[in-house]
C-alpha cells in the first residue's frame, strides 16, 4: 500500500502563492505518475494537474493553466504543486494521487493511491 503525505496547505491572501508537496512512501517513486486533484464540499473531485513518471509530460485543468505548475524531484521523492496568484475560488481541499498506469492523466480512475488532502484557504 502506498501512502501519500501532503503538506504545504494553509491560509494565504488573494494574489499570494503556496507550494503543495506530496511524498509517497515508496522507493520506486520514479515509476509512478502523479496528479493533483481538488474537491469542494458537495462537489465532485476535479483534476488540477498531472505529471508523468519521468516528468516529461504534464497536463493542467484549463482553470489553472498559467497559474499552477506541477513538478517532481526524484532525489527527494516528492511532487509539488506551485500555486501562484491565488484567488478565493481556489479555496478547497487538494489531494495528491499516484498511479502506475497513467501518464499525466486527468482522469481520477487512472490513479491508484490517494492522500488525505490538504486544505488551501485563500482570503479576499
Amino acid at each position: 500500500q502506498v501512502q501519500l503525505v501532503e503538506s504545504g496547505g494553509g491560509l494565504v491572501q488573494a494574489g499570494g502563492s503556496l507550494r503543495l508537496s506530496c511524498a509517497p512512501s515508496v522507493r520506486t517513486f520514479s515509476m509512478y505518475a502523479m496528479g493533483w486533484f481538488r474537491q469542494a464540499p458537495g462537489k465532485d473531485r476535479e483534476f488540477v494537474a498531472g505529471i508523468s513518471w519521468n516528468g516529461g509530460s504534464t497536463s493542467y485543468a484549463d482553470a489553472v493553466k498559467g497559474r499552477f505548475t506541477i513538478s517532481r524531484n526524484h532525489a527527494k521523492n516528492t511532487v509539488y504543486l506551485q500555486m501562484n496568484r491565488l484567488k478565493p475560488e481556489h479555496t478547497t481541499v487538494y489531494y495528491c494521487a499516484a498511479g502506475t498506469s497513467s501518464g499525466s492523466s486527468c482522469l481520477s480512475y487512472s490513479y491508484d493511491f490517494w492522500g488525505q488532502g490538504t486544505q488551501v484557504t485563500v482570503s479576499s
